[in-house]
């Protein structure tokens, strides 16, 4: 079975509200990471965080927690179908120089929304909210 590589970075994440989109879908953990530092992050109303790239001599830009999972080529479809309006696949560099698939933000998403990025992360966002 054929598969992709898939950064997360809020509720598709282990022990969240969307992680059931990934496990039907037949997807696997693979391990945790952190995008190289180039992206900024949003809360979406406190329900989802939303992950934009940036340049990277941007002063606001972080390195944002993601998991990386495996998933079936098959189920890919079905989980950006489960995302939230405005939430889509693109690509996401990692720290260590991997690129890979992950879930952005199209810009307008974040109109009038609170930036998280010094959290650098939606777990530690949660935890301090």
């Amino acid at each position: 079975m054929k598969t992709v590589m898939l950064a997360v970075n809020g509720t598709l994440m282990r022990g969240l509200e969307l992680e059931p989109n990934l496990l039907n879908a037949g997807a696997s953990f693979v391990r945790e990471a952190r995008t190289e530092k180039a992206y900024r992050l949003w809360s979406i109303e406190d329900r989802n965080p939303a992950m934009l790239r940036v340049d990277p001599s941007d002063p606001a830009a972080v390195c944002v927690d993601v998991e990386i999972w495996s998933v079936p080529y098959e189920g890919l479809t079905a989980v950006l179908l489960g995302e939230p309006q405005g939430l889509s696949i693109g690509k996401v560099r990692l720290e260590d120089g991997e690129t890979v698939l992950g879930v952005i933000a199209e810009p307008e998403l974040l109109r009038g929304m609170k930036e998280i990025s010094s959290y650098r992360g939606w777990r530690k966002y949660l935890a301090e909210r």
